[in-house]
């Protein structure tokens, strides 16, 4: 079943938005579908457990259903570095651990399967380890989301460059709209999005506008609109 690791260029890139609408339009297509969120910080205290938000979208969007602690098997309070949140929990994160604690959720029989990181690519995972060797741990391709802001060039170069160092491969990458003043003039915006699409690896899977709005499925579902699958 095709798997893939989705990274960003930077927190707040659109990396939940660009998952959720992904896994929305494979569903459209009567695809079955997870979504993983095997880190998330900033959750909040629920009397079901802690929750984030993030994780709790891509489990709406995981057909068949599946437990939230199988979505989001890691999940910490404070909204820092996920790093930072497990030292400060006690809990011991590592690659290791990752890859053992997601080996039976990558083995179920889904057409489409997307784990997504936490933050930037190489965001730490320890003081020797970065969330990127999940990827290529596992051997997952990579769809990068690119928030659409301005320096999201150097931005998304330079992790282009991260994951051609690391011997992954990039199966497409997404634009976000995060800062609508960077559209306001469209032949810049238009020469920006040539630009990444001349120097990034691998097909353009969409760009996707500044949406509005609070309702998670209602966000994934108009997204999907702007998307194709990889």
């Amino acid at each position: 079943m095709p798997s893939y690791f989705v990274t960003g260029t930077d927190t707040d890139a659109g990396k939940t938005l660009a998952s959720s609408g992904l896994l929305a339009l494979a569903r459209r297509q009567g695809q079955t579908t997870l979504g993983l969120k095997p880190i998330a910080s900033g959750c909040e205290s629920t009397a079901e457990g802690l929750r984030n938000i993030d994780a709790l979208t891509l489990q709406a969007q995981s057909v068949p259903s599946v437990p939230y602690d199988d979505i989001n098997p890691f999940a910490f309070a404070p909204p820092i570095a996920p790093h930072l949140a497990a030292r400060y929990a006690g809990a011991d994160l590592s690659l290791d651990r990752l890859c053992h604690t997601l080996g039976g959720s990558l083995e179920l029989p889904r057409d489409l399967i997307l784990v997504e990181g936490a933050g930037g690519y190489r965001v730490p995972l320890n003081d020797q380890e970065d969330l990127a060797g999940l990827a290529t741990r596992l051997q997952l391709p990579v769809i990068l989301v690119v928030g659409l802001k301005l320096g999201c060039l150097n931005h998304a170069l330079l992790t282009a460059e991260a994951l051609k160092a690391d011997g992954v491969t990039c199966a497409g990458w997404i634009g976000n709209l995060v800062d609508p003043g960077f559209a306001e003039d469209e032949t810049l915006y238009r020469d920006n999005l040539d630009h990444l699409k001349a120097r990034l690896p691998g097909p353009c899977l969409g760009i996707i506008p500044r949406l509005d709005g609070s309702d998670h499925r209602a966000l994934a579902d108009q997204a999907a609109d702007h998307l194709s699958l990889p």
